[in-house]
């Protein structure tokens, strides 16, 4: 994936959410608090995520474990599976962490090495970040539905959320063209 591309997706999707937080305000709240107990999101991210992750366990080399394949790649199928079962609550919140943490790695590769544009910084650091609280809701997914409440509750606080969350997300569409 170009830089260009790695920059303009986040940039792209900052704009839609925060232009849905913008114009709709709290009315989108009922939206947003159904996402983390949503068994439909949970069987989407969770799904992808899983996907995904398996898809990297065939491509191990044998350096990384890949003697060791089929028994990993069993394992994980059977944990993304089983998480069906026994822990569905907040699945949806832990699937998209996982789907962020996956996406990060394909965002960080494509800036890997791309000094001699220091535009590329706003991407990094957003996606940081993103790891950085991916990991903390992952660890504490009821945290999402606190703040989902809690953002819901006023409409000058969604509003506030939308309009950071579109800003950003202009830069980093701005930002994208200029490599």
């Amino acid at each position: 994936m170009s830089l260009f591309v790695a920059t303009l997706i986040p940039g792209i999707v900052l704009l839609l959410l925060g232009g849905i937080l913008l114009w709709k305000g709290k009315r989108v709240g009922g939206a947003f608090k159904l996402f983390p107990r949503s068994q439909r999101a949970a069987y989407v991210t969770l799904g992808l995520a899983a996907v995904w992750t398996l898809s990297h366990i065939t491509q191990l080399g044998e350096a990384d474990m890949g003697n060791y394949k089929t028994p990993l790649f069993i394992g994980f199928a059977a944990v993304a599976i089983l998480s069906f079962k026994y822990v569905p609550d907040f699945l949806s919140v832990r699937g998209a962490c996982a789907l962020f943490l996956l996406s990060a790695d394909v965002f960080l590769s494509a800036a890997y090495m791309h000094y001699e544009f220091p535009q590329r910084l706003f991407l990094v650091y957003f996606v940081y970040l993103g790891i950085l609280i991916s990991l903390y809701l992952a660890f504490a997914p009821f945290r999402l539905r606190d703040f989902i409440d809690w953002i819901c509750n006023q409409e000058s606080r969604s509003r506030f959320m939308g309009g950071l969350l579109f800003t950003y997300g202009l830069i980093l569409t701005v930002v994208s063209f200029t490599y």
